[in-house]
């Protein structure tokens, strides 16, 4: 019998995207790689713990869900967190930025300054602009009056952000166009706290880091996995934790967050032998009541 893996998730690097797997073995995800796997026979999508402990009941996951924990090990992964306001203690440095996603998608956020821009690759953000840097509270405080003043969310849907990447503008001029003009208006808003320094608008642009300029569209997304199945492909992008696959049934998405969980064997070839649903297309704005 092959030896089963189990990935741990998608992680952004200096040079890219690596998939780590239990136990810390890393692989590097170059374009034209083939990515390929099949998920063991009989298998079921378990719980994979939290905060390095197993579950203790071995839980099961839906093979659809993008979180690969029981609602008691997901409690316990957030109750130390800044994304969960769990960590108001934390001395160190953060920064508030702005990201932008597509057309008339701009959020604002905070990442930890040490971090540097990999917050922004994990999401997916075509575009961003950082805005100050301070302590945590003050950046927290920054993004909640960015938030209420410029009418921006902290939070965007995925399924919105992959599908305003189809239809991306050519060049990073406009890509940054949208977030140049909130940038503006952010550093024109009284309130900021003393302790956060703002920022200069210096947009970077992920398009090619992404490998978006010269993919091929997808034309559907991988929608679980199921035991016994595979997904084999060519590697033509990668955005937050989406993979591009170059597959027997034209490039395919395969969202990472679907692999932690099951147990995975070597595979061959360029076939997808899982569920596939339509890439959802962005809804286009309505121009008239009738």
């Amino acid at each position: 019998m092959a030896q089963a893996w189990r990935c741990a998730g998608l992680s952004w690097t200096a040079g890219g995207p690596v998939l780590i797997w239990d136990g810390g073995r890393r692989s590097a995800l170059t374009w034209g790689k083939t990515v390929a796997f099949g998920v063991a026979e009989g298998g079921a999508r378990t719980c994979v713990g939290a905060r390095g402990n197993t579950c203790p009941l071995a839980a099961r996951v839906s093979a659809r869900s993008t979180g690969p924990r029981c609602e008691e090990c997901a409690r316990l992964d957030r109750a130390h967190s800044v994304a969960a306001d769990t960590l108001a203690d934390d001395p160190r440095p953060y920064r508030v930025y702005l990201a932008w996603f597509g057309a008339g998608m701009t959020k604002v956020g905070i990442t930890a300054e040490r971090r540097g821009s990999a917050r922004l690759l994990e999401q997916g953000a075509v575009c961003f602009s950082w805005l100050g840097t301070g302590p945590l509270m003050a950046a927290r405080r920054t993004e909640e009056l960015l938030r209420a003043a410029l009418r921006v969310p902290d939070r965007i849907p995925y399924a919105a952000k992959r599908a305003a990447r189809a239809a991306l503008p050519a060049t990073g001029e406009e890509r940054a166009a949208e977030i140049a003009v909130l940038h503006a208006r952010a550093l024109e808003l009284t309130g900021w706290p003393e302790s956060l320094a703002p920022a200069p608008f210096r947009p970077v642009d992920h398009v090619e880091a992404f490998g978006l300029a010269e993919a091929p569209a997808p034309v559907g997304v991988v929608g679980e996995l199921a035991a016994d199945g595979a997904v084999s492909g060519e590697l033509v992008a990668a955005a937050g934790p989406d993979l591009h696959l170059a597959t027997d049934r034209g490039v395919l998405v395969l969202d990472t967050r679907l692999l932690p969980g099951w147990e995975l064997v070597p595979a061959g070839g360029r076939r997808v032998e899982v569920p596939v649903r339509a890439l959802k297309e962005r809804p286009a704005a309505q121009d008239g009541l009738f």
